[in-house]
Parts: C-alpha cells; structure tokens; sequence
C-alpha cells in the first residue's frame, strides 16, 4: 500500500452535504415528504460527520429520519424518533467513523434483532457476518462468534445483545477490533476497553427494544449508475418460528413426494438460527451452523455449487485456526509442521466439524449437485 494511499485511510474529510435531506412520494396529488437530518458527533471539541464513505475520497453523510411518515399499500413504514445507529452515542472514538463502520454495525443489528432471547454476538466484516453465536452468557456467545472466524473477525466490528461485562470486555480487548455496538458498559468495562485507543465504542440505548424492530420495514433505496434510484421494501424474514418451517413437497407425474425423516429438536433450532443469520448474509450466500454457531459462511456468489464449496471449505479452515488457537495461542498457518499436520487430521476425520450441521441458503437450487457438498461431509 502506497503512502498516499495510507494518508488517505487516516484522513478526517470535511464533508459538502447539506445539513438537511427531503424525499417526497407524489401520488394522485398526494405528497408524503420524509424529512432527514445530518448526524455528527463532537470528537476532539470539533463536530464531525462520517470519515469517508466506502472507500477514501469518497465524501459521505448520515442522515437520520425525523419527520414523515410513509404507507405502500398495507405496509407501513418505521416511524421518526425509534433510532438505533443513527442516535448512537459515540462513548470512545480513537477516530470518527466511516460509512462501512456504521453499515457493519446496522447489519449485525439486523441479526440481532431477531436473535433476542439470549445472549448473542455478531461479528462482521464488510457487511457480511464472519461469526455468529448465542451463549448462556454474553462472554460465551462472543468467543463462539470470534473462534467461529478467528481470522476474519481481526478489525472488524462486534455487536452485543446485553451490556458489555468485565469478562466480555476482558475477552475483546485481547484482539484487534475496529467497532463494538452495545446497549450499554457495565463498570469497569469501558476502562478495560479503553486499553484499545482507536477502538470506536459506540452505545446504541434502543438495542434494549431490538425485538421490536423485527417486525419493522423501510424504504431501501439503491442509486444507479445513470442517477436513477430503485425503492424497494426492505427485507423480512417470512421464516420466524418453527411453525413456519415446512417440510418440502411436491407432485410429479401424479404423485406425491414427502421428505420423510422430520428435523430432530436440535435440527430445528440450528436451522431456525441459520435462516435468521442469513437474512444478513449478502444474497445467493449459503452457511452451515450447529449449537446455534456458524461454522463456516459463504456469502453471495455467482453460482449455488461454488458458495457451498467456499462455505465448506471455510468451516474445514476455521475449525483448524479454532484448534490450533485454543491449544497453541496461533492461527494454524503460524504452528510448526508437526503440529499442524495433527491438527489438519484431526479436522478431517471430524469433516471440518460439519457431521450433525445443518445447511441452510437463499440460492435457488434446481439440481441436487449444491446440496451434495454438504451431504457428502454429513451435513443432516
């Protein structure tokens, strides 16, 4: 990397945009209009708006919703006022952040918001999780997630369900991380954070109400290349419970076929945790989960055969760096030949940890060859 290019990365821009956004619907004479307003923080005495946008030189601002109201046919969309990141309180910042830091954070909150019931970590890594994992406790579910990707989860962005503990606090500030999203730090814990200067911790009060948000849609916009803009209706998870999950079906030639072995109690609660982790998962994505753990995530790809190759063969590598890292304090790649050629057997012989998984992926599947690469590991 050159070091203008390094310059660049630590650069504060002052950003051009206007202080207020308006987007009006015309419909029949009919005018809704949604008010935004700019969002900063004060860092350093000084008022600042994003860093940068997705990449350095590209100027951006956070605009959060304050007026409007807006209804499509029966949906309506979240009202002003019930904020999460865009209100978040910026407790500790080392340096302002950046677009893909708070599209990190909105997307792990997009996991989570359907995962409230126990303790829960997201880990991500340009908007796609690297690990996700619930525990009996908060510090559990967040050594799950890391250990889950120990490599990829280095700078990224953590997000929690419950308020940050001493042992939760203690376990993140072993690693390098870019962005923790919490609804709050227990005492004692922001100090033992703090050892890391440029970690952004960032408190977000309304992740106390986060279930409250699973049932919530907005207007998604996408810009074109020509100025054009797509309104769409943001994603929801149709797939909630178990109820909702429905053994596959269908009439050939005049008979019928059924799945005939039904999802053990387990099965169900692994498939119901992966579905809800791949609404966050950029799409044509497949992952593999057990013990409400990700094992190994492929996310969106050009083919349905390839993304559950690059899934596969990310839960073999994974499981290797968790090993070789709980028992050696190192990556696999880093341990001496020996040790890392026992490793690597004793992954094989458990299929990457994918025996007793369950598989689970939006892509459309017309051909059996896909699902092949998880049944031929014992994926069940």
């Amino acid at each position: 990397m050159s070091q203008d290019l390094k310059r660049a990365y630590h650069t504060i821009m002052g950003d051009h945009f206007p202080e207020r956004m308006e987007i009006a619907f015309v419909s029949g004479g009919e005018r809704t209009v949604l008010i935004y307003e700019k969002v900063s923080w004060v860092i350093d005495g000084l008022r600042q708006g994003l860093r940068y946008g997705e990449n350095p030189g590209q100027e951006a601002a956070l605009y959060k919703l304050i007026n409007g109201n807006l209804t499509l046919g029966e949906v309506e969309m979240i009202a002003p006022g019930r904020y999460l990141v865009s209100d978040m309180e910026l407790l500790q910042s080392g340096k302002h952040p950046g677009k893909t830091n708070l599209t990190d954070a909105d997307n792990a909150l997009n996991i989570l918001r359907y995962l409230t019931d126990r303790p829960a970590a997201a880990i991500m890594k340009h908007n796609n999780p690297s690990g996700v994992a619930l525990g009996e406790s908060l510090v559990e579910a967040y050594i799950k997630a890391d250990l889950a990707d120990h490599v990829a989860a280095f700078g990224g962005c953590i997000a929690l369900n419950r308020a940050v503990d001493r042992a939760t606090a203690e376990a993140i500030a072993e690693r390098y991380v870019e962005v923790v999203v919490a609804p709050e730090y227990e005492a004692g814990s922001l100090g033992i954070l703090a050892r890391r200067k440029n970690l952004r911790l960032l408190r977000v009060g309304n992740i106390g109400r986060l279930s409250e948000f699973a049932a919530e849609r907005f207007v998604d916009f996408k810009s074109l290349i020509d100025g054009a803009v797509i309104a769409q209706l943001s994603y929801l998870p149709q797939v909630r419970t178990r109820d909702d999950l429905r053994l596959a079906e269908t009439t050939y030639q005049g008979q019928t076929y059924r799945v005939e072995r039904e999802p053990t109690e387990r099965e169900y609660e692994d498939l119901l945790f992966g579905w809800l982790v791949e609404a966050g998962v950029t799409s044509n994505s497949v992952l593999y989960a057990k013990d409400q753990v990700t094992i190994g995530i492929g996310a969106g790809e050009q083919d349905r055969v390839g993304v559950a190759e690059i899934a596969h063969d990310k839960a073999y590598r994974k499981m290797a760096d968790r090993l070789a890292f709980e028992r050696h304090g190192v990556i696999s790649s880093a341990l001496e030949e020996g040790a890392r050629r026992q490793i690597e057997a004793e992954v094989a012989e458990q299929h990457g940890g994918l025996v007793g998984a369950v598989m689970v992926s939006d892509a459309f599947f017309p051909f059996r060859d896909g699902v092949e690469v998880g049944l031929r590991e014992g994926v069940s």
